[in-house]
């Protein structure tokens, strides 16, 4: 972290989430009409509620336990995003390339919040500070 990090939109790792969010929200405008209220509302689901958990847990740093359990959230989700990309494998709606990348993007994003969880020191605001 070279320069002071002020809001979660310049986490490198909500940076990392949004766009890869954005590809799979493009990809899933191609998805069949009849996976509508499943699979694509499931992946969408899960995909922003990785960037919107990061967003609530960097306003929670300053108490540990909250921030624990949202960042918990985060890669409880990074996880259900990455079965619903199975799926779209197993259906044929993705390639095996895009899901592996995508998939990867979130083993990734996964292992950057268990860090944090593991450093939560590094994070939490000293009390009473933004």
């Amino acid at each position: 972290m070279s320069e002071k990090i002020i809001t979660h939109g310049q986490l490198e790792v909500y940076r990392k989430a949004f766009e890869t969010e954005m590809v799979i929200f493009e990809l899933s405008r191609k998805s069949p009409k009849e996976e509508t209220c499943s699979l694509t509302d499931q992946i969408r689901r899960s995909s922003r509620s990785v960037c919107a958990n990061l967003a609530e847990a960097w306003r929670k740093r300053r108490y540990e336990a909250a921030f624990i359990s949202k960042l918990n959230d985060v890669e409880a989700e990074a996880a259900e995003t990455q079965t619903w990309l199975e799926f779209a494998l197993a259906c044929g709606y993705l390639g095996r390339d895009v899901a592996s990348d995508l998939s990867g993007i979130y083993e990734r994003i996964a292992g950057t919040v268990v860090g944090m969880i593991n450093h939560t020191d590094s994070w939490i605001l000293p009390s009473g500070r933004r």
